[in-house]
């Protein structure tokens, strides 16, 4: 993000941006550090829901100049175009105040905007986004090598970074220690800092228990466009589901299926949890061909994921391997959650449409102009069967990827790389070797 960021400062085509993604995953940290790195600390910081009482300065006309005319006097400090960055956050709290963006792109483009908020879907309910005027990021939990960085562990973080390859078993070995560590920790930034802190991982799950308190508090938010006692059991039941089909039947008893539909699309668009649609591997796009009625879901973070599975840590955290920790949930879990941060975009899943199949794969990403089928196993290639029914149907997609704790072969006569687990982040930008 803190690259996307400067990224963003220095672009000639730059529009308002507006940094999205659910609550405490760091956005107001990013862009405070930006203002501090590459603004000199020229920031000028609006948070509209501590301060409601400036949601006035957004009433009326949207006129760029008179809202910072206003601006300043609230402030107390001049806002200086070209110079300065302000930062309007929480803007979900006064849907005029995004409407503004539009303004500020169209007459005021040379004063750098950023704005930030967590569940604006909710909160604006019908109101427009400024389409075309404004530019997007999306903030994900902190990846297995920014834990790394935060943990003071650089030397393991460039190893994985470098990409898949054959490492020493020793240093594949401590990697893989660390990584069941991760799963626990997870990548929220409170429970990552509690852990570096403390070296406790009681200490996360404190965090992490704040943190789901947080969201079921927000859940009272959405009650006039959904039942909240169905959102909550949506919620936990989609945690359960992980690795499955989701079936909307199966997440919440004595409610109608629309109304479980409606509870896990608000959930998905608060991004507290992700659809992973199936996809055809027939061709690019992915997106193109999709079964919106057959799909799978990840959760926002692995650590929330193992809390909201209820199951004893100690007892799982001691499982002899990674793949057998909550039945393999955290495992699948961490490498969807990999693949959305690193890919930036959409990742999708393989379920094969023939009713009399239960054939499926666990992922599909694009990478490099071709369609990569990934799947998370524990077991030896022979009982890939779903792998390798795809690879028959849909040889262009070889060789496909099996993320284990296995080191790092390539099987060329079954079509297949093994690729250690840790290295799940890496797929997106890494030259995937030749089939043939």
């Amino acid at each position: 993000m803190e690259q996307k960021l400067a990224a963003w400062k220095g672009s000639p085509e730059r529009r308002p941006l507006l940094v999205r993604g659910a609550r405490q995953v760091g956005k107001t940290w990013s862009v405070r550090e930006l203002g501090r790195a590459a603004f000199g600390d020229h920031i000028h910081i609006l948070d509209l829901e501590q301060r409601p009482e400036a949601r006035k300065y957004f009433e009326g006309d949207l006129d760029p100049q008179r809202v910072i005319a206003e601006l300043e006097l609230s402030l107390d400090a001049a806002i200086v175009p070209g110079r300065d960055l302000l930062f309007i956050d929480e803007i979900q709290a006064c849907p005029r105040a995004l409407l503004a963006l539009r303004y500020f792109y169209e007459q005021m483009p040379e004063l750098h905007v950023i704005a930030a908020g967590s569940l604006i879907e909710f909160a604006l309910g019908g109101a427009s986004f400024p389409v075309g005027r404004v530019d997007y990021l999306h903030l994900q939990p902190m990846t297995f090598v920014e834990y790394l960085w935060a943990i003071g562990r650089d030397p393991m973080a460039e190893l994985i970074l470098a990409g898949p390859a054959v490492l020493p078993e020793t240093s594949h070995r401590l990697i893989l220690e660390e990584l069941r560590r991760y799963l626990f920790v997870g990548g929220m930034p409170a429970a990552v800092s509690a852990y570096a802190r403390t070296s406790s991982f009681q200490a996360a799950f404190e965090r992490h228990d704040g943190l789901l308190g947080n969201y079921r508090d927000d859940f009272g938010k959405y009650a006039a466009r959904a039942n909240t006692r169905c959102l909550d059991e949506v919620f936990r039941a989609t945690a359960r589901s992980m690795g499955g089909q989701i079936k909307y039947a199966r997440l919440a008893e004595g409610f109608k299926n629309e109304v479980i539909q409606t509870a896990f699309s608000l959930l998905e668009r608060a991004g507290v949890v992700r659809r992973v649609a199936s996809a055809s591997p027939a061709g690019l796009p992915l997106g193109a061909a999709t079964n919106p009625k057959r799909f799978k879901a990840l959760m926002l973070d692995v650590g929330l994921l193992q809390r909201l599975l209820g199951r004893a840590p100690a007892d799982e955290y001691s499982r002899p391997g990674l793949l057998d920790v909550f039945a393999g949930a955290l495992a699948e879990q961490f490498v969807g959650q990999e693949l959305a941060a690193s890919l930036g975009g959409e990742i999708y899943c393989w379920l094969r449409p023939q009713k009399s199949s239960s054939a499926e794969v666990d992922f599909l990403v694009e990478s490099g102009g071709r369609i990569v089928p990934i799947e998370v196993k524990s077991g030896p290639a022979g009982k890939l069967r779903s792998l390798h029914l795809l690879l028959r149907e849909y040889p262009a997609c070889a060789p496909g990827v099996v993320l284990s704790e296995a080191p790092y072969a390539e099987l060329r006569e079954q079509g297949l790389v093994f690729v250690p687990i840790y290295f799940a982040g890496s797929l997106g930008t890494w030259r995937r070797p030749d089939a043939r």
